[in-house]
């Protein structure tokens, strides 16, 4: 089916933020914001209009304007680990805006703020260690012993807490997709079963129109049979009163004397 003018304009600033969304952007840009506005907007009047698109195409443009929602939301968070906890929890789309794309550009974008927010929660995180590290009774930084593997230490312990949530994320994300495999494979289960069931529905009407066919003819051949056996009797009754009413005159005539 050919896209409206709406949805098309729709699909067009939906590219153009997914393309902002992956560049570096300044402190205090403000038209992606204005911009995924503008997307609720158009997605919500796609939704009313009367040519609107497949369900699976509304809720993939869905899943891509709240991708862009909350990846807005997460970059107003201060800490780079409150980033990176929304982070994780941002449903890249699926499919790609534009046919020239071979990998959906939020799924891209998802995986760069990734990076780089863990980026930024390690830096956080080293800065703590050297600072605390570093600091001395005098008022004047002294490095302490032991300091570089308490760095090596933390940085070790930092990247096993991203491994875990990493793997927490892998799994959480295999177990959605066995979900979506048993859900699916109930529905087919399910469409078979109705398939079946609306085969033996209509053979069951078929069978009943042939009998009903069956008993009307039936029924017609024993109502003629009804008419002709009510034809003979109403004859046979016929013929018995006029043979007694003969036979009356005729025995009157045959003996007047008694009388």
């Amino acid at each position: 089916m050919a896209k409206s003018r709406l949805e098309l304009n729709f699909v067009r600033l939906l590219s153009r933020c997914e393309s902002m969304a992956s560049e570096r952007r300044e402190q205090g840009e403000w038209r992606l914001e204005k911009f995924v506005g503008a997307l609720e907007e158009m997605l919500a009047s796609i939704k009313k209009d009367t040519g609107k698109p497949a369900p699976e195409l509304l809720i993939e443009y869905s899943r891509k304007v709240d991708f862009l929602k909350g990846l807005l939301e997460a970059e107003k968070l201060s800490s780079p680990t409150e980033k990176a906890l929304a982070n994780q929890f941002l449903a890249p789309g699926r499919t790609p805006t534009i046919s020239k794309e071979r990998t959906p550009v939020t799924k891209t974008v998802h995986l760069q703020t990734q990076a780089r927010y863990t980026g930024e929660m390690r830096s956080e995180l080293l800065e703590k260690n050297a600072t605390s590290s570093t600091d001395s009774g005098d008022g004047y930084p002294r490095k302490r012993k032991g300091s570089i593997s308490n760095d090596k230490q933390s940085e070790a312990e930092l990247d096993a807490v991203l491994q875990h949530h990493h793997n927490m994320q892998e799994k959480l994300a295999e177990e959605m997709l066995r979900l979506t495999q048993n859900l699916k494979s109930n529905t087919l289960a399910a469409q078979n079963v109705i398939k079946q069931d609306n085969q033996t529905l209509t053979q069951s009407m078929k069978l009943a129109d042939q009998n009903f066919e069956k008993l009307k003819t039936e029924s017609d051949r024993l109502e003629q049979h009804a008419k002709k056996s009510v034809n003979w009797i109403l004859w046979i009754m016929l013929i018995f009163v006029c043979f007694t009413f003969i036979s009356m005159i005729l025995f009157i005539r045959l003996f007047p004397r008694l009388r």
